[in-house]
């Protein structure tokens, strides 16, 4: 069975004035706070979160 590829994202602006969907979306990533950095797999689901809050995020591959 192979590895799933992985993802770093961080986070890289504040959630002060973001709506409260996409503030959800950014913890459901794992991300907890700025300048933070998880490592997610790369599905599907993740990536169309990664794409809703992109503005807010750094994606290093």
């Amino acid at each position: 069975m192979a590895t799933a590829k992985k993802i770093k994202v961080t986070l890289v602006k504040g959630l002060t004035a973001t709506r409260k969907d996409h503030r959800e979306t950014v913890r459901g990533l794992g991300l907890k706070r700025m300048n933070h950095t998880v490592e997610v797999e790369d599905t599907p689901s993740i990536r169309g979160m990664i794409n809703k809050v992109g503005y807010l995020l750094k994606v290093a591959e």
